[in-house]
């Protein structure tokens, strides 16, 4: 346990910063596996706002700090890829 008043403010603010986070990280994952779920189902009209929305969400992860911009590029490259291949297979 903190004993300082300065730990303790730390041990309260890292509480909040850590709930914050793990509701960002939740809502990119959810965003993600609702994109390729989409795909898996060949649902044609939901797939492309899917991914808008899985990229806006990885943008959105990425300007809080709660990503590294690196790592949300690369979820973002991964993404597309996978909306490219399923174009390609459609025709």
């Amino acid at each position: 346990m903190p004993t300082s008043l300065s730990a303790k403010k730390r041990l309260r603010q890292e509480k909040k910063r850590t709930q914050r986070n793990k509701t960002v990280k939740s809502q990119v994952k959810t965003s993600i596996r609702k994109f390729q779920k989409a795909i898996d189902n060949k649902n044609h009209d939901e797939v492309y706002p899917r991914l808008q929305e899985a990229v806006r969400t990885l943008d959105k992860a990425a300007s809080k700090g709660v990503l590294h911009k690196n790592n949300a590029a690369r979820k973002k490259s991964y993404l597309a890829n996978l909306y490219n291949d399923y174009q390609r297979k459609l025709g």
